[in-house]
């Protein structure tokens, strides 16, 4: 798979008929979805959470975790640009979804569903943070097909070729698409084995990515400039979320036990 990554440019576009046109970011995404609402059913039945509930809190997620996603991208990452080429907006299919932006505007939306139906908000957060990093580590292959989140210059057998640029640059994308799988599978045995109090795997996701996403800023090309101690503001961002969850674990503590 490297030697394929090292040696071809991908192209975004997967066929086009007409004025109809599929791009392998939004069928990634859709994928992502799937597969995710395929396992948070299983997960759901173990939890003794109706199914119905699920795929109508899903349905709920899609559609604001997508809208909170495009609006983080727009307010944080370029705002300029939207101002100046307002249909913009609507091109998701060029990329543009921040993974902040859909976080956020999930845990809001889980908490006014868990809250009309009077549900634990931490027993449905913490289904849902087991299988968002699956969602994210196949949905950053996107950003390989569009030529985002790539890194610095690089010499590794690994490295990836950028159209319109000499050499070859870190896969940032797929350091970040390993490492959300990872910690996929480590969640989803914690959740198995049982042993954590209700709301602590949603800590330690956020926990878990912000350190993830705090090393792959010090490699990304694409978020211009630092704000304090050479750290841009998604690391500041990301280290105060991990302090978060530290005291979060420290208050709260991990067993059931305890």
């Amino acid at each position: 798979m490297t030697a394929f990554l090292h040696h071809n440019l991908p192209d975004s576009l997967i066929l086009e008929i007409g004025f109809l046109k599929l791009h392998w970011y939004g069928l990634l995404i859709a994928i992502a979805i799937l597969v995710c609402l395929f396992i948070l059913s299983k997960l759901a039945r173990f939890r003794q959470i109706a199914l119905d509930q699920i795929f109508d809190l899903s349905f709920y997620l899609i559609i604001f975790g997508f809208i909170g996603a495009r609006l983080w991208h727009i307010l944080f990452y370029n705002l300029s640009y939207f101002i100046n080429q307002p249909l913009a907006v609507f091109k998701v299919w060029q990329g543009g979804l921040a993974i902040h932006g859909a976080i956020l505007a999930g845990l809001i939306t889980v908490y006014l569903y868990a809250k009309k139906q009077k549900l634990s908000f931490w027993l449905l957060a913490d289904l849902l943070a087991v299988v968002l990093p699956l969602g994210q580590a196949i949905g950053r292959w996107g950003n390989y097909f569009n030529q985002e989140l790539y890194g610095k210059a690089c010499s590794f057998s690994w490295c990836i070729p950028i159209s319109g640029e000499a050499g070859y640059f870190h896969p940032v994308f797929l350091y970040e698409s390993i490492l959300s799988l990872i910690l996929f599978i480590s969640l989803l045995l914690v959740l198995r084995l049982g042993q954590l109090k209700v709301g602590m795997i949603t800590v330690i996701y956020l926990g878990g990515y912000s350190l993830i996403r705090f090393f792959m800023e010090f490699l990304r090309l694409d978020i211009a400039g630092s704000w304090f101690w050479g750290l841009n503001w998604q690391q500041i961002l990301s280290l105060a979320v991990m302090m978060l969850a530290v005291q979060l674990v420290l208050r709260l503590g991990l067993s059931k036990n305890r």
